[in-house]
């Protein structure tokens, strides 16, 4: 039998917010993680992967963010990840227009009156099973029914995942690419472009960061975290005309929405709309 990481992140009492730990993870790792709180106060996150790139970009991001969580990694037997998907995952509604479904849902997928998302869930991020996921859908799909954004229209998926947004997106009848920095979130999202019958010529995807990108974009989204999306604030202002186009920032805790918002409205982004989800927010400048 083949073998897979376990990687164990204990955080000590005392040392952080066990709650911005599992946003983190959340965001990070789609296919679920194990969270446990100790008699003494500790807080343990073990996440099962068996791709060795993904798990060290996981060890290496978690070290940034959170510096006091304690990090081991351990080789145990592989089981049938696959299987367990397929009794867990459920079709997730996305807006008024998308349904998201797993590849084993034909019957699922001949029934519904939306458009069908189909989303191989690995280890990229971007079931629309997370709230930030969700809540891109539904502002993609009400900026699409006010008429802000329409067919032809150029778009940027940053961080694209498994190309949820921008294979939305493309099939609502934009085109656009799709950039991420993790080699197996672009294998991921291609294949699901692949199964939603796109081309490249739609949707094409790429390794890249918001560096890579080859603007002017009319709708950009970007499912992130809050701090990178400030940090990108100048950038999106190059690529993106704040009087002429569309934003949807997400991955923003609500506590964190205000100083995200300020953040580009410093560059003339005008006064955005939000979106609630748990404790999550999206942001919508249009």
């Amino acid at each position: 039998m083949s073998r897979l990481a376990k990687i164990t992140f204990t955080l000590p009492p005392a040392s952080g917010d066990p709650d911005l730990v599992a946003a983190f993870l959340a965001l990070h790792v789609p296919h679920g993680w194990e969270e446990e709180s100790l008699p003494d106060g500790q807080t343990r996150y073990i996440v099962h992967s068996g791709h060795s790139g993904f798990c060290s970009e996981l060890v290496r991001a978690m070290a940034g963010r959170f510096p006091d969580v304690l990090r081991h990694t351990e080789l145990v037997e592989k089981t049938n990840w696959l299987e367990a998907w397929k009794e867990f995952f459920t079709p997730v509604e996305g807006g008024d227009h998308f349904l998201v479904l797993a590849p084993w849902m034909p019957r699922e997928r001949a029934a519904t009156g939306r458009i069908p998302l189909v989303i191989e869930p690995k280890t990229a991020f971007g079931t629309g099973h997370h709230a930030s996921t969700a809540l891109c859908l539904t502002a993609l799909s009400r900026l699409f029914a006010d008429g802000r954004i329409a067919a032809g229209t150029r778009f940027l998926d940053l961080g694209t995942g498994t190309g949820i947004l921008g294979i939305a997106a493309a099939l609502l009848g934009l085109d656009g690419e799709g950039l991420d920095i993790d080699p197996v979130a672009v294998d991921n999202a291609e294949e699901n472009r692949e199964a939603n019958g796109l081309s490249a010529d739609r949707f094409q995807v790429a390794r890249g960061d918001l560096d890579s990108a080859r603007g002017p974009y009319r709708l950009i989204m970007a499912n992130i975290l809050a701090g990178p999306l400030m940090d990108m604030a100048p950038r999106m202002a190059e690529i993106l005309r704040p009087s002429r186009g569309a934003l949807i920032l997400s991955g923003i805790l609500e506590t964190q929405a205000d100083e995200v918002a300020r953040a580009y409205a410093a560059l003339g982004f005008p006064r955005p709309s939000r979106l609630r989800r748990e404790e999550w927010a999206a942001l919508i400048f249009a």
